[in-house]
């Protein structure tokens, strides 16, 4: 069990399995910088896990009692990319035998909060921004096209920061405040593909990484990322990458999802978004040469 650092990077919304004061220490703690929900039992946090957005869990070495650790085992092993981290507050006896269970069970990050530099880390922890697959793909895809121009690394910034409730290329041109027709039309006229397969590459990323976690079911994934239904999921899948939803859960992570999407979308354009802009019209010399 590693104990995290103050630089660490980490998520910002969590669930937490507490005590009384250590609830109060985290709400005082957080306030402002994320969302803390406590739990009263684990089967709670459970719940939370296959049905909400949860990017972190904290469980108390105080709390836990060693009948937890089944749960506790069952959390990890079902939901491996949400970060659990336990929470020593205290110098009791049974400390290191909690410390112990939780290591056995799965749990490898530990805030020892007795002094305030805990405390501080933790802070830390809770307010820096996460390196989750949206942060990833940012980063790869800067570094694939770092010679692009500063609109089109806008677009691609935007795909990875949108909502997830942000599905068709009609409130994604919205909420970039360009005309859709228009916007389509850029790409088409830069030779590159177009907008919507972007945003559907995009999405299939940010499902993958979903289902990486063996918890959450196709159907929890699909109405997760905002699809009518699985089987409006498991079309969309076929649409892009040619097999079903449970083949895609096989073949793909959330890092080789993207890897795909950069190899098949951004690596082979390089060329052209170095002096492409999707949210500005071409030169009027460019539409009069294009017209005749």
């Amino acid at each position: 069990m590693s104990t995290i650092s103050a630089g660490a990077a980490v998520p910002t919304a969590v669930v937490t399995f507490v005590t009384p004061s250590e609830r109060q220490r985290l709400d005082a703690l957080t306030s402002g910088t994320c969302v803390t929900v406590h739990r009263e039992n684990l089967d709670q946090v459970l719940r939370d896990l296959r049905t909400n957005r949860v990017s972190a869990v904290i469980v108390s070495v105080s709390r836990y009692q060693q009948q937890y650790a089944p749960s506790v085992a069952r959390m990890v092993r079902e939901f491996p990319r949400i970060p659990a981290v336990a929470l020593l507050t205290s110098t009791e006896s049974r400390a290191t035998a909690a410390l112990l269970s939780l290591g056995e069970h799965g749990v490898r990050t530990l805030v020892d909060a007795r002094e305030p530099q805990g405390w501080r880390t933790l802070r830390t922890l809770v307010s820096n921004e996460p390196r989750d697959i949206d942060t990833r793909a940012i980063h790869a895809i800067r570094e694939d096209l770092a010679d692009a121009s500063p609109s089109a690394m806008r677009f691609f910034d935007t795909l990875f920061t949108v909502p997830r409730t942000m599905t068709t290329v009609l409130e994604f041109a919205r909420h970039l405040a360009v005309v859709p027709t228009t916007f389509v039309s850029r790409f088409v006229r830069q030779g590159v593909p177009t907008p919507k397969r972007y945003l559907a590459a995009a999405r299939l990323v940010r499902a993958a990484h979903l289902l990486e976690n063996p918890g959450y079911s196709i159907t929890q994934v699909a109405f997760q990322m905002e699809y009518s239904s699985p089987q409006s999921f498991s079309r969309h899948v076929s649409g892009v990458l040619n097999v079903g939803a449970a083949g895609f859960r096989r073949a793909y992570t959330g890092e080789t999802m993207l890897q795909h999407m950069r190899e098949t979308l951004v690596l082979p354009y390089r060329h052209r978004f170095r002096d492409f802009d999707p949210f500005a019209s071409p030169p009027q010399w460019m539409v009069r040469t294009e017209r005749a």
